[in-house]
């Protein structure tokens, strides 16, 4: 009998432990090279104060047809939908917008971001490279019979959704804003965090995979495009520590900001119609920044005059729009924030935190601050609580003399000083790109290396369009992967949880 093919899969993350899985469950030796000491890559927890909370994704987009969601159902995480939740929203002065006009906002919000999907559908050829969702945003306010005051208010607002996409809304394109679009049902936070359901899609490679910690790559040998006679063993990876490997073929879950950091990695180089679609596609600067107090004092109680009920009002999300009543530094960063109010989550999960959303210039100023100070330090907590005590501080409930509203932990994340992530957060596509989706599908599909050259791509940011940039897509990409490479070796029988098609949509084919 032919020995078993030996697979290298560069990054433990999602996207790869779902390719050993499928790949291990078909006959294959896989051997994992894991940069960091630990694997999971972007899905990680870490504590702030006594809670664990996750500092990479806490989100399942979609309810639908979601194979994160059956994870998370069949290992008994908690899940929590924050649809329905009381939801404040601050002025630039400060004060919090009255509920008729802050529902007339939200409503005008929500429904110009599904009308620029639609639009981005079905007149994306026609859009400029340059128009972002910004633009859109734009001409739909001066269409309403808004006050100009309430128009302000609507602009505002809409600059919040850079938390979904990870970057300000003026760098969002409006032609490919339509690949921004997630899986059908509803969005809910994993309330109990990402832990089971990292254990369990990891379970198969941690069981019979080689899992190599601590071996970041430095050179992906492959044989040249044209070679006609592929042998066994005909990729070799070499990483940090000096070691090669050798493997039939190599699956590069990479996040995208690293490929486009380390293109010079692969010898021969890439086609360049490869290299051009890692450089085109952009991604993103979303960090979070976690607050946990004695008590959550946002959550005030209200005793009726008629009655002896005492009723408490959660505050589940709160918006603050740009601030005039505070100048942050340097003062023309955007600095609208979002929050949501860990307090709601189901017990025993709930504590009183609140994790703020930054992104774009605000997030990366953030992160400036305090890369260079120890978590533990003074300097640590005082420059974030600089930069969010003017926005927790408008909160119901608030007092500075109120020992309850003093922070007692706090917790920032720092993705964009991470070399192993890329220096970023997910994939996005910014204005100024001209074919995001022909080069997710060259993303994809490698531009045909890997039949030919053993080399074969994973990841968010080559995932079904549905799924893009979320852990979904990660999870779809591991396993479409697998199953190409069990196809091209003629291994097992391949199975999967729902793997979306690959096939590349029109502009009026993505919903």
């Amino acid at each position: 009998m032919a020995p078993s093919p030996h697979i290298g899969i560069i990054g433990a993350g999602i996207s790869g432990l779902r390719c050993a899985d499928i790949l291990i469950q078909n006959g294959a030796q896989v051997t994992i090279l894991e940069a960091r000491d630990r694997i999971g890559g972007r899905v990680h927890q870490s504590t702030v104060g006594d809670h664990i909370v996750d500092i990479g994704p806490n989100w399942i987009h979609g309810a639908g047809e979601n194979p994160i969601m059956t994870i998370a159902e069949e290992t008994g995480s908690v899940m929590y939908d924050p649809e329905g939740g009381a939801h404040i929203s601050y002025s630039r002065d400060g004060h919090p917008i009255n509920d008729e006009v802050s529902a007339k906002v939200q409503d005008f919000v929500w429904t110009t971001i599904a009308e620029a999907f639609k639009y981005s559908n079905h007149h994306g050829e026609s859009i400029p490279v340059e128009q972002s969702l910004f633009d859109f945003f734009c001409d739909r306010v001066q269409q309403t019979k808004f006050s100009d005051e309430e128009k302000q208010l609507c602009l505002d607002a809409c600059r919040l959704w850079g938390a979904y996409v990870g970057d300000q809304v003026d760098r969002q394109s409006l032609k490919f804003f339509r690949l921004e679009e997630c899986v059908d049902g509803s969005n809910f936070i994993v309330a109990s965090t990402y832990k089971r359901i990292l254990e369990h899609i990891a379970e198969t490679a941690t069981a019979k995979a080689d899992i190599r910690l601590n071996e970041p790559v430095t050179s992906i040998k492959a044989p040249p495009h044209n070679n006609q006679s592929p042998t066994k063993h005909r990729v070799t990876v070499t990483t940090a520590t000096g070691t090669n490997y050798n493997f039939d073929d190599v699956v590069i879950t990479c996040p995208l900001g690293w490929l486009k950091q380390n293109t010079s990695a692969f010898t021969p180089a890439l086609p360049p119609r490869l290299e051009q679609a890692i450089n085109n596609i952009s991604y993103g600067r979303l960090e979070k920044v976690y607050v946990t107090f004695p008590r959550a004092f946002w959550h005030t109680q209200n005793t009726s005059t008629s009655t002896t009920q005492t009723q408490t009002q959660n505050t589940v999300f709160a918006q603050f729009l740009e601030p005039s009543y505070y100048t942050h530094h340097p003062a023309h960063i955007e600095w609208n924030q979002e929050c949501v109010s860990l307090a709601s989550f189901p017990e025993p999960h709930a504590h009183p935190t609140l994790l703020f959303y930054t992104y774009g210039d605000s997030g990366a100023e953030i992160v400036n601050r305090i890369s260079e100070q120890a978590p533990s330090s003074p300097e640590y907590r005082e420059s974030l609580i600089d930069v969010m005590q003017p926005f927790y501080s408008r909160l119901p409930g608030y007092s500075a003399e109120n020992p309850d509203c003093v922070p007692v932990a706090l917790l920032a994340t720092q993705w964009q000083k991470d070399v192993f992530a890329g220096n970023g957060s997910y994939c996005n596509f910014q204005v100024g790109v001209e074919e995001a989706d022909v080069d997710v599908e060259v993303l994809r599909s490698g531009d045909g290396i890997g039949p030919v050259r053993g080399l074969w791509f994973a990841g968010e940011h080559t995932a079904p369009f549905v799924a893009l940039g979320t852990t979904t897509g990660a999870f779809w990409s591991g396993e479409r992967v697998a199953r190409l490479v069990c196809q091209g070796l003629g291994i097992g029988e391949v199975g999967g949880m729902g793997v979306k098609d690959d096939s590349l949509p029109s502009a009026g084919d993505v919903s």
